[in-house]
């Protein structure tokens, strides 16, 4: 190879960022650079700072939190807000992980092949979560993504990933959205 081709090489892979794993991260809140207070969430490798959560955000979660519950029993379990492992470079902490019923539960973080469908309620990050967000978990093979906006009272239905966008996104006002995989629908009336 040249000296030119080299030096063009060089050129193109430097600098370029340092990406933490899931294991750095975990460390840096061990050795107290992430508190325990922290927000934040290890997306491809980056520390992403999350904006607190408002009073309306929380009214939508507690009430989802009691009625997913509810609709799913025994049949699937509802994670909220707790970490879903999709590489050893992303650890989101979505607002619900709907994830397979397992006998004795889960003693690590569930997995992407673990999700039956991942929920975020969103005021202040939309176009996040309905952009980076959703590219994430097409990428990971998250059979189903929804989006509750609470800027415009809808929810954005994200299914059948392929490569790192979603082939069908819908668009529910009203009505119910089907729970996937399960026989069971979850009601939009009292949400918006």
């Amino acid at each position: 190879m040249s000296d030119e081709h080299v030096m063009s090489a060089q050129r193109e892979s430097w600098p370029r960022p340092h990406r933490l794993t899931v294991h750095d991260y975990y460390r840096m809140a061990e050795v107290g650079l992430l508190s325990p207070d922290d927000r934040t969430e290890l997306i491809e490798g980056e520390i992403i700072d999350m904006p607190p959560i408002g009073d309306r955000h929380a009214d939508v979660v507690r009430v989802l939190t009691k009625r997913l519950i509810r609709t799913l029993g025994d049949s699937a379990e509802v994670s909220s807000q707790l970490p879903v492992r999709l590489s050893l470079r992303s650890e989101p902490q979505p607002d619900f992980a709907i994830v397979k019923a397992k006998q004795g539960g889960y003693r690590k973080h569930p997995v992407a092949s673990d999700v039956l469908l991942l929920i975020e309620v969103s005021d202040s990050t939309l176009r996040y979560d309905l952009g980076k967000r959703a590219s994430l978990y097409a990428a990971h093979g998250i059979p189903e993504y929804w989006v509750f906006d609470l800027q415009h009272d809808r929810v954005w239905r994200h299914r059948a990933p392929k490569g790192r966008e979603y082939a069908q996104r819908d668009e529910i006002i009203e009505g119910a959205l089907p729970l996937p995989t399960l026989s069971s629908e979850l009601s939009l009336a009292d949400l918006f």
